[in-house]
């Protein structure tokens, strides 16, 4: 089977993770993956396997979880240590039929124990380490049953336990019934529950088909984002159906991230926003890790124009970019915008892209007040396609508030203009009153000091506009270099210089906005 044909396949049938890696295998068995770490449940197949070799792993997978009493339409929630066997686990839950729901391994007890319930008695699979850091959650009274992806437990199934079970087939679930649910950020609360299906999963692929195909070559992808996404279904399924040779990077530490580019060479790099942002140092390594990337792509997050202009540069490859991708979980891909060696310095931050050819998603701009979206006055911004997730599990009315009709109101505020580029200017959620978008200060200012090395403004105490900034090594930060950064923005107050550890991130490293702005107001409360 040919990648294309594979991919036609995956339009017509949906995009079931369970029976991706045997597809992938299909294409190209010797297609490698790669993996800067070992995996917990099969620590003997060392860091670099066929895609024919993984699929076997996730077929032991499936027949010890089916031996383990998960049945076809269960739900099995994921929360383990970070490693790329989570995303193993998850397709070998879809093979038999069953629903992974994949919580991040950076989610507190209480947020698992409250998600657990809202899933209602699910299977956990989870590891030592995790049972560990649950142990005041009342699990046998929210699960079904626990299975141990690593050791044993008293009362726990243990995978181990279980190797050389009976082979199961696969079950191929409706395709728009759940076929995985994944998490919000959880940026102003307790995350909501995202279901997607087949259908919207395969949908999603479509724009970002064509992004790979501007490879010429079968190069490596390096891919360092959450397993738990939704963005890892498809920046998998792209890649495997490609016959892309996989790099999966877990440990974003720089020195780290450096040797495994020089050893293996990326011709496209996928990563999170903040991961780039730390990787910048890397552009003045003498190792030179990213002389070999022709694309650079980030989602999740807008990414500051400093950052893409120092990464762009320090690549060697002829016509090398930054595609920049703006979505959510629950819309996936919605516009995107590339940016080049010569410009990106000197880019709009705020103009996050147009919307994509061939079948993607479509994006208006609704009115908040009853006057027509303009810079001055932006409105909301909504997605439109089958893309879509289909509902928030167990909370159903919360969904209905987003949805209007065929469009998802994605909770951001901005502006299109005449070309037809959308501006997005904050989250309506962080709007502070005077000021026309945080996010446009912080790319300005970041681009004017590059001893910053994250900056981020919220409300303050009394709602004025904060700027709380980290620096290289905890540096303190020159004065006068910070007053001529902020000449246009009169309505900024003083800076708040704090550790970038003790920002509150979420899982995919974006700061938790609100957190931070309370932990301000406490701050001033205690010292007043």
């Amino acid at each position: 089977m040919k990648g294309s044909l594979a991919y036609k396949s995956v339009q017509k049938r949906g995009l079931h993770i369970g029976l991706l890696p045997e597809m992938a295998a299909a294409v190209n068995p010797s297609t490698s993956l790669t993996l800067d770490h070992d995996l917990d449940v099969f620590p003997e197949l060392g860091r670099r396997l066929t895609i024919a070799r993984y699929a076997e792993a996730v077929a032991e997978l499936a027949a010890r979880l089916s031996a383990a009493g998960v049945r076809p339409d269960e739900r099995v929630v994921i929360h383990k240590t970070a490693n790329a066997d989570i995303w193993m686990f998850a397709a070998a839950t879809s093979r038999i039929g069953a629903v992974p729901v994949l919580l991040s391994p950076a989610l507190d007890a209480a947020t698992v124990g409250a998600l657990l319930e809202r899933v209602g008695r699910p299977s956990l699979l989870t590891d030592e380490r995790k049972l560990d850091g649950l142990a005041e959650v009342p699990l046998a009274e929210l699960t079904t049953r626990v299975i141990t992806a690593t050791g044993s437990r008293p009362g726990a199934v243990s995978v181990a336990e279980l190797a050389g079970s009976p082979r199961v087939g696969p079950v191929v679930r409706p395709i728009d019934e759940a076929a995985v649910i994944t998490h919000t950020s959880g940026t102003t609360g307790l995350p909501k529950l995202v279901v997607h299906t087949a259908r919207t999963q395969g949908t999603r692929l479509i724009p970002q088909w064509r992004l790979l195909s501007l490879m010429r070559r079968k190069e490596t992808v390096a891919i360092h984002i959450p397993f738990v996404h939704s963005r890892m279904v498809a920046a998998m399924a792209l890649a495997l159906l490609k016959e892309m040779p996989i790099l999966l990077l877990n440990n974003p530490d720089p020195d780290s991230v450096a040797a495994q580019f020089v050893t293996h060479q990326p011709g496209f790099v996928e990563a999170l926003p903040n991961s780039l942002m730390e990787w910048e140092r890397l552009t003045e390594d003498q190792r030179r890790p990213f002389r070999s990337v022709k694309i650079f792509s980030s989602t999740f997050d807008a990414i500051h124009p400093r950052t893409m202009s120092q990464l762009l540069k320090s690549s060697d490859r002829r016509g090398a970019f930054f595609f920049q991708i703006y979505g959510q979980s629950e819309v996936g891909p919605a516009v995107g915008r590339a940016y080049f060696r010569s410009s990106a310095h000197k880019a709009n931050g705020r103009c996050v892209g147009w919307a994509m050819p061939f079948g993607a998603a479509k994006v208006r701009v609704v009115s908040r007040d009853g006057q027509p979206p303009s810079e001055r006055n932006p409105g909301f911004i909504e997605v439109g396609w089958p893309g879509l997730a289909k509902t928030y599990f167990a909370e159903q009315g919360r969904y209905d508030e987003n949805r209007h009709g065929d469009w998802w109101r994605t909770g951001d505020v901005g502006y299109r203009t005449r070309f037809g580029c959308l501006h997005m200017l904050d989250r309506e959620i962080d709007m502070i009153a005077g000021l026309r978008s945080s996010l446009e200060v912080e790319d300005s200012v970041l681009g004017a000091l590059d001893e910053l090395t994250e900056l981020v403004v919220v409300p303050g105490p009394g709602g004025e506009p904060v700027p709380v900034i980290c620096t290289v090594e905890d540096k303190p930060l020159d004065p006068e270099r910070w007053r001529a950064a902020v000449a246009g923005f009169p309505q900024l107050a003083d800076p708040v210089h704090i550790p970038e550890s003790e920002l509150p991130r979420t899982a995919t490293l974006k700061v938790q906005r609100v957190e931070l702005a309370r932990r301000l107001k406490e701050q001033e409360a205690e010292r007043a």
